[in-house]
């Protein structure tokens, strides 16, 4: 995790570990608030020096600049001399602050208060709950009366009382009125003005079997508006007033139909569910499951909160239940690289100590699905030959025992379930894209015939992919349409994050370079806020490059660019493209073998590029090794970024390889 910074009350910023960084004196502070208040868009020198000071010193600039080194050694403490920054960055006539939406509690508050505008009060309470927590005191409590901070301030300030009001309308809705009276009693003490804060209080303490006081408070509201602004109540309020008056049936707990069975269907899964722990956890996870799938706030939470179940389940010490509820979180998988290793690391020590617990027959269902988790956990683990811990050889095998198993028990979506981790352990070489298309081709059969969409969805995806691979565009472009009709039928919001990457894919083959990098940038947006970050790291400045490689253009080196886990790859061609010859063969002869996912081939083209232009034979001589498996097929895997045919360069490789 990187640095997260703060102006939900006092300007900070901690580190990976929640450990505050020391951010020197007030103007410092200054600094990183104004171009946060700028949301990573560049900020002109001249404009922070008008900002900062109501007299600016004659060394004003020079004052900056110095905050600015202060700060960058703050937040980027490891990197090394002379490298170019790659969070508070230069550009142009100025700085930004290139931070993530979920990198600045503000941005994150704003982005759970637009996800859940349309949600069901459960999740609105658990979401705005969580995020109103994050609020330490005014919005830039340190800068109240500067005047740049001051819109932001206000705009914050009125989402913040318009998300207390939303999460108290909730909490009523779910049975929680008692509670919450008193929470709004102070709430329009202190901000009188606010007329959905008059109106909530009057309906909770309605539910909550007060009606005299409900009607006392509609009445005081409607008195002060009246005397205080001399205007008269809106309708909501009045026609509050009249509700309760006459005792309307839609006032009761749940009043509105989707918030009723909400609300109802909550009593009921307590009454029933609450005693028994066991259950409890599986219905959780299961929870969980269906909450991944809407991408975002969504995903990371039921990342967290599922392995807060599994390990609840595991202290129990009952194996059988450990591993149903590791196993009902069957979320299909498509990408390789997992967006928290960590946490995946840990669910496959827990599914192999649940192993172990099993008894030595029998529970087959069990066995299959932690033998499933620990092969799509272990995705994008390295190939054979650079991996000392066998850890490879081990999610390889659970997927080929898992798969044994599925088939010979008669549950069509644990198979599904498995063939996703056989699906994401058939990357021990390059080549292999009519495997995985087989293998997409057997999940959307089983999906089709046994109705689960969401593995539908996945073979339309894996198939995509492979048919990049295999040139076959035009049935990729079958796969995605189908797909993305599945994602509208289905609410499955995150299927058009790889639909639209495919189809940028498809614009860098067919059209210009411009248009092509237009399209990744046009696709890498919604991914911003996707909640895959196992996805999104990196990878649009490799597509961008990618566009130039693919169209025979000069490299040139974003010095803002974040390549995430592809530095190692990529920089050898970068040092090539700058006539740093030397210093790219000294990088080529220190880089690793790519992972075994699905950019492995892009990686090693990206390699084989580098090793041409500086004339290193090793180099080509392995690229040719890991690349002749796929020489009939493209570099384009992943069904996101292609570098065309890998034959066309095999054969450049191969002159060089033996010195022809």
């Amino acid at each position: 995790m990187g640095v997260e910074f703060g102006v939900l009350g006092a300007v900070t910023a901690w580190d990976g570990d929640g450990r505050p960084l020391a951010l020197r004196g007030p103007r410092h502070r200054a600094v990183l608030a104004r171009l946060i208040v700028a949301r990573r868009r560049v900020v002109p020198v001249a404009r922070l020096v008008a900002d900062l000071w109501d007299e600016p010193p004659s060394d004003a600039v020079g004052a900056v600049r110095t905050f600015v080194s202060a700060l960058r050694r703050s937040l980027e403490p490891g990197r090394p001399p002379r490298a170019p920054a790659r969070l508070l960055v230069t550009e142009g006539p100025g700085y930004a602050l290139r931070a993530g939406v979920d990198e600045v509690d503000a941005w994150w508050f704003e982005q759970v208060t637009r996800d859940v505008e349309d949600a069901p009060p459960g999740l609105v309470a658990a979401r705005l709950g969580e995020a109103l927590e994050r609020w330490r005191g005014p919005a830039y409590a340190d800068f109240g009366d500067s005047a740049w901070a001051r819109p932001d301030r206000s705009r914050l300030t009125d989402l913040r009382l318009h998300a207390v009001e939303r999460y108290a309308e909730a909490r009523v809705t779910l049975g929680s009125a008692a509670e919450v009276a008193a929470e709004l009693d102070a709430h329009v003490a202190e901000h009188p003005w606010r007329e959905e804060g008059w109106r909530l209080l009057a309906l909770a303490l309605y539910r909550a079997g007060r009606q005299a006081d409900a009607l006392s408070v509609s009445r005081r509201a409607r008195t002060m508006l009246r005397e205080e602004l001399g205007v008269d109540p809106g309708p909501r309020l009045r026609r509050l007033e009249e509700d309760v008056l006459r005792q309307a049936d839609h006032l009761g707990p749940g009043g509105d139909t989707t918030d009723r069975v909400w609300a109802e269907a909550t009593a009921a899964y307590e009454r029933a569910v609450a005693p028994r722990a066991g259950t409890r956890l599986e219905s959780t996870a299961g929870l969980m499951r269906d909450l991944a799938v809407t991408g975002g706030g969504g995903l990371e939470s039921a990342r967290r909160h599922r392995v807060a179940a599994v390990a609840a389940a595991e202290r129990l010490g009952d194996p059988e239940l450990t591993a149903r509820v590791i196993g009902v979180y069957d979320v299909p998988a498509v990408w390789t690289r997992s967006d928290d290793p960590e946490q995946a690391r840990w669910l496959v020590g827990v599914a192999d100590r649940t192993l172990r617990q099993l008894p030595a027959t029998g529970h087959e269902a069990a066995r299959c699905r932690l033998l499933a988790t620990v092969a799509v956990e272990s995705r994008g683990t390295p190939p054979p030959g650079a991996d000392p811990a066998g850890t490879g050889a081990r999610a390889r095998r659970a997927a080929r025992q898992a798969e044994q198993l599925a088939r010979g028990l008669d549950d069509a979506a644990l198979l599904a379930y498995a063939l996703n981790g056989t699906y994401l352990q058939t990357f021990t070489r390059t080549g292999l894209a009519a495997r995985r298309d087989a293998i997409g081709a057997e999940v959307l059969e089983l999906a089709e015939r046994n109705g689960l969409a969401r593995y539908a969805v996945l073979g339309h995806l894996v198939r995509v992919q492979a048919r990049c691979a295999l040139a076959d565009l035009a049935g990729a472009d079958r796969h995605a349409g189908a797909a993305d009709e599945l994602a509208l039928r289905h609410e499955l919001p995150l299927v058009g994050v790889f639909t639209g990457w495919y189809r940028a894919l498809r614009t860098a083959v067919r059209e210009p370079p411009e248009a092509a990098q237009a399209a990744y940038r046009r696709a890498a947006e919604p991914l911003k806020d996707a909640g895959m970050p196992g996805v999104r790291e990196g990878l649009l400045p490799l597509a961008l490059l990618s566009v130039d490689v693919l169209h025979g253009r000069p490299v040139v080196a974003d010095s803002d660019a974040c390549w995430g886990p592809y530095e190692p790859w990529v920089r050898p061609l970068l040092l090539a493209s700058e006539g740093r010859t030397d210093t790219a063969r000294e990088a080529l002869r220190g880089v690793a073998a790519p992972p075994g996912d699905l950019l492995t081939e892009v990686l090693w083209s990206l390699l084989g590029r580098a090793a041409l232009l500086v004339g290193d034979r090793a180099t080509a001589r392995r690229a040719v090794e890991s690349l002749r498996p796929a020489a009939a097929e493209h570099a384009a895997g992943s069904g996101m970024i292609t570098l065309g045919p890998v034959g066309q360069q095999l054969r450049d490789l191969e002159a060089l390889a033996d010195g022809r």
